[in-house]
């Protein structure tokens, strides 16, 4: 079954009701305001084995991402659970490093090839997540798949920034939508649950 995930299926990052303060929801583009507070949106549902599919925009020097299985008990949602890289690599200096640049796994898996964004423009994404195995799609390619349980991949987040929480990708949580201070917006989100 496919849901259609509009505002009312999002709240605040450790919060209960959507911020208004720092998204909009314009006629179901849900649209991070720059200039306010980055409060990161999550889903009300958390899923295990799920594809996401959505529309996203970036402003020049863009910088946002969709994280999955977050546990909120995390001071910060990035904490909590793997990001896909949503960036715009010719403006913003993450774009230098293949480990941050757009369609990776933040800071872990770097994409199979690069998908430059034009500004303000739609791009089609999805993330497929079932059990281990995991995909990032970006304007209708695959540009990384990756197995959870891969020791290089666990070595790799034992020595990163996330090395404290050791459930980080295994277990069921929540999806994060990432303010990151940047302008960035969200366009026909739609779940379906994997066996």
């Amino acid at each position: 079954m496919i849901e259609v995930l509009d505002a009312h299926q999002w709240r605040a990052y450790q919060g209960e009701d959507f911020p208004l303060g720092s998204w909009k929801d314009d006629n179901g583009i849900l649209h991070a305001d720059p200039a306010a507070a980055r409060v990161d949106l999550i889903s009300r549902q958390s899923y295990r084995n799920f594809s996401l599919t959505f529309e996203f925009s970036l402003a020049a020097g863009g910088n946002a991402g969709v994280l999955y299985r977050v546990a909120e008990s995390w001071p910060e949602s990035w904490q909590g659970g793997p990001e896909m890289q949503l960036l715009d690599n010719a403006s913003h200096p993450d774009g230098q490093n293949p480990l941050t640049t757009h369609g990776a796994l933040y800071q872990l898996l770097a994409p199979t090839e690069p998908t430059p964004i034009q500004p303000g423009e739609f791009m089609s994404g999805q993330l497929i997540v079932r059990e281990n195995h995991v995909e990032h799609w970006l304007a209708g390619r695959c540009v990384l798949r990756y197995d959870l349980y891969d020791t290089a991949l666990r070595e790799a987040i034992s020595q990163s920034k996330f090395k404290h929480n050791p459930d980080f990708g295994f277990t069921e949580g929540h999806i994060i939508l990432q303010h990151h201070g940047d302008e960035v917006c969200f366009r026909c989100l739609q779940v379906e649950a994997l066996l």
